[in-house]
């Protein structure tokens, strides 16, 4: 079977969960060829050589630690024309080499596109589906409301009249709409065959740079030592020690630590819970997605959420880690295989 598989730039975490099913995919000899962007065209490229296509992606714009709404749409509009020129040509490209049976997205808008128009069964793999079919039940402040039904008013657009929605998550909601399906989160092979156990550090995975105060916040809680991934730097700072990018140290100290400190990523989240890490959580403002992910682990007692990253969070946090590490125990997750199963039962019920 042919597959065409689209995967946005927007962030590592939707590159690096695809990888798990596009290889699986492929293992179950499916000819599978990937549409992407960025950096995740980068990263996918080099795991699937000669099956990914590039094409023109959008990306968020930051200001102060929040997604600044304003300069993402004017970047958006000054892009467009180029952008859509290129995707125009690339469509035409892979509509004279490919015939896929089954499209597949997740969250990316060229497959859904190319399988409207040429009437291809069309599904979706994703955690943002859960704010358009599903009922959150957290509480939404007032201050979130409009990031909430701006986030709701995009999802609902994207990948719109799918034959059907897998929803990817370390929690779980009530269903509000047919074809859909809940499973647990996409774990990478890294994670899957890593031994978690309780060390004396904590890692700080930040997503947004821009969060200028975060050694200084740190360096507030001495009796801690730091590793603090997301400035791309090796740098010692007495507790803080800051860390280039290396994957195998990475999934090292996730592994190893008794804690973490991060955005409200939902890729790293779900990992952090599968190896039953406590979470600080500070999601990115105006970035909806993120806030639900770290109100849910608020909810669950899987650790705190909070609107800023303090010393004083950190410490409020850290008092009660000994009840967040009970209620992780309680937190099972066979793999990947429920995943797998439903793509399989799907597939095979309704394309053959």
């Amino acid at each position: 079977m042919q597959i065409l598989y689209g995967v946005p730039s927007e962030g590592m975490g939707h590159a690096t969960r695809s990888k798990v099913i596009i290889e699986y995919l492929v293992k179950q000899h499916n000819d599978v060829r990937i549409v992407s962007s960025g950096r995740a065209f980068d990263f996918l490229n080099a795991h699937f050589p000669n099956r990914v296509y590039a094409i023109e992606g959008y990306h968020l714009a930051y200001k102060n630690a929040a997604i600044s709404i304003g300069k993402t749409f004017f970047n958006t509009l000054k892009d467009a024309p180029k952008k859509l020129q290129t995707n125009f040509l690339q469509y035409k490209n892979l509509h004279r080499h490919l015939r896929p049976d089954l499209v597949i997205s997740d969250y990316e808008s060229f497959t859904h596109f190319y399988a409207k128009a040429n009437k291809i069964p069309l599904i979706s793999i994703d955690n943002i589906q859960t704010l358009n079919r599903c009922k959150l039940e957290i509480e939404i402040p007032q201050h979130e409301k409009n990031n909430f039904n701006i986030a709701k008013t995009i999802t609902k657009a994207k990948v719109a009249g799918a034959a059907h929605y897998f929803v990817s998550s370390f929690f779980e909601a009530p269903i509000l709409k047919k074809n859909t399906t809940f499973v647990p989160p996409i774990i990478r092979n890294e994670i899957l065959n890593a031994k978690s156990k309780k060390g004396n550090h904590i890692l700080v995975y930040q997503t947004s740079s821009s969060q200028a105060n975060l050694v200084q916040q740190l360096q507030q809680v001495p009796s801690e030592q730091f590793f603090v991934f997301g400035f791309n730097k090796e740098e010692q700072h007495k507790n803080v020690q800051l860390k280039k990018f290396s994957e195998f140290e990475f999934v090292d100290l996730l592994a190893n630590a008794k804690a973490v400190i991060c955005n409200g990523g939902y890729s790293f989240i779900s990992e952090a819970v599968y190896l039953q890490k406590p979470i600080c959580s500070v999601p990115i403002a105006n970035q909806f997605e993120q806030f639900v992910n770290a109100a849910y682990i608020n909810k669950y007692e899987f650790g705190r959420h909070f609107n800023e990253f303090s010393s004083d969070n950190i410490k409020a946090f850290l008092f009660d880690i000994k009840t967040f590490e009970k209620n992780l125990l309680n937190y099972k997750q066979d793999g990947n295989n429920k995943l797998f199963v439903a793509i399989d039962n799907w597939i095979t019920s309704n394309v053959g």
